[in-house]
């Protein structure tokens, strides 16, 4: 366990812009709440920044009512942000609900961000009340458990408090349960931050705030400088924007509000709203209620991805050339076949073999659409291409379909890696861990009705089997 003797803290943002923080952020306070009851604690997260030794009632000081880490920010920064909303550019935007609380170091020395949602009003909070509920924090925590067992390169749930508030909201039952979440992630910059900064006509901190992220994220490319600067950063951005679709993909995951300020410079998920997993492999699933064009639905997110980064380049264009930019963004075609063959052979426990690959991904999802086959079944049952275990699978029958045989004869043909995994506990069930939406309000249903947590205790539980069964590196950025 690192302790807090490991705790190295740094809290660089707060250096850019002037003494006040313009044009990047603004100083706030927390919400003052009447109760501080912790629901969701993540050890191994807190372990990982030296955090690990803090008692509940620290835990509760400090991430219930705020009170600065040591050494760290002396106040709260609402960061400054634009952005499109389903495509629609919105300059009313800006941390409403949350803010970047503290910055440290983990024992990798990567540089991480704590920051909140439902910490209380901003000046962006517009008409709301910059609070959050307690289903939605519950709902983000299981998001981030479930999506990093997968394989995928999400934010850390890091704290979840009860806060003894009453409120009212439009699409749940109310007066509902509040709750301040704490999520760890490697950074809080959105694209939305460049939109703002560009909207402003402000080269000169759109200049800084390219060098902030290179020198944090993309340290390889300090050597350049200039518009080639500029344009190696874009060209980051594009390969690990690429990387986290295709790992969506393999999840089955829908994120639900791909607005370009929901999406992260370093290539990370995060800020989960109405997400849903995809029962099966249906590209028209959509999680939320409110998207009725499907803009946003399962199919189409490496779309909005694409389009979210021709945004960002619009941006950047300001101290760099045009064509090289666009130059740059051609790219992401190329790089998401290769990320979506990558995802799909780690999620199926295979080892690559090259120009086929993609292929037979988009075979195999065809033929998952096609029979309606439960997503997380399929993958499931064919790790590491296993045909005895698929065999004995509730879904067996449908293998035996004509439609099936070509692809069960390519992935034979592919290695396993590490079929060691198979001899983990998960493995030795005939179903897998899912997060479907009956299971997540069934989830709720026990904690509203009588305060019962053990149903979400369990389901944890289970997530983490899954982890453990698959050993993913999640956390890890792409080069």
């Amino acid at each position: 366990m690192r302790k807090m003797t490991d705790y190295r803290p740094e809290p660089a943002y707060g250096a850019l812009g002037d003494p006040a923080g313009a044009p990047f952020y603004d100083a706030v306070e927390a919400a003052a709440f009447p109760q501080h009851d912790i629901r969701y604690r993540n050890q191994r997260g807190a372990e990982s920044v030296g955090l690990g030794d803090l008692s509940d009632d620290a835990w509760a000081e400090h991430f219930g009512r705020f009170a600065p880490l040591p050494g760290n920010l002396q106040r709260p920064l609402a960061l400054r942000y634009h952005g499109h909303q389903f495509r629609t550019y919105n300059a009313d935007i800006g941390d409403g609900r949350g803010f970047l609380f503290a910055q440290l170091r983990d024992g990798a020395g990567r540089l991480l961000d704590l920051g909140t949602k439902g910490s209380g009003q901003t000046p962006y909070s517009r008409f709301g009340d910059g609070r959050l509920t307690l289903k939605g924090g519950l709902r983000e925590v299981l998001a981030t458990e479930m999506l990093e067992a997968l394989g995928v390169y999400t934010s850390k749930s890091f704290s979840l408090i009860e806060t003894g508030e009453k409120l009212y909201r439009n699409d749940e039952p109310s007066p509902t349960r509040s709750s301040v979440l704490v999520r760890l992630s490697h950074s809080h910059i959105r694209f939305g931050v460049f939109q703002r900064l560009a909207f402003e006509k402000n080269e000169a901190a759109i200049s800084e705030l390219v060098d902030y992220c290179v020198r944090h994220f993309y340290p390889a490319l300090e050597v350049k400088t200039g518009e080639d600067r500029v344009v190696a950063f874009y060209r980051g951005v594009i390969a690990r924007t690429a990387r986290l679709a295709a790992q969506w993909m393999a999840a089955g995951f829908v994120h639900g509000v791909l607005n370009t300020d929901n999406m992260n410079v370093t290539g990370e998920s995060f800020d989960y709203g109405p997400w849903r997993f995809a029962p099966n492999a249906d590209p028209s699933f959509t999680a939320a209620y409110f998207d009725e064009t499907g803009l946003y639905a399962f199919g189409r997110q490496v779309e909005a991805c694409a389009w979210n980064l021709a945004q960002l380049g619009g941006a950047l264009s300001r101290l760099a050339d045009e064509d090289a930019l666009n130059d740059a963004l051609r790219t992401f075609g190329d790089a998401y076949e290769d990320a979506m063959a990558a995802a799909f052979f780690q999620r199926l426990g295979l080892e690559r073999s090259g120009a086929d690959d993609f292929a037979l991904v988009v075979d195999l999802l065809r033929w998952m659409n096609e029979t309606s086959v439960g997503f997380e079944q399929v993958l499931f049952d064919w790790f590491c291409a296993d045909a005895a275990r698929a065999a004995q699978s509730p879904a067996a029958a449908v293998y035996e379909g004509e439609g099936f045989a070509a692809i069960k004869d390519k992935l034979a043909g592919h290695r396993p890696v590490r079929a060691d995994r198979l001899a983990q506990p998960y493995f030795q069930g005939k179903t897998p861990t899912t997060m479907l939406i009956d299971e997540v309000e069934a989830i709720w249903a026990a904690i509203a009705a009588d305060d019962d947590w053990s149903v979400f205790e369990e389901k944890l539980r289970q997530v983490a089997a899954m982890r453990a069964a698959y050993g993913f590196e999640a956390s890890q950025y792409v080069d």
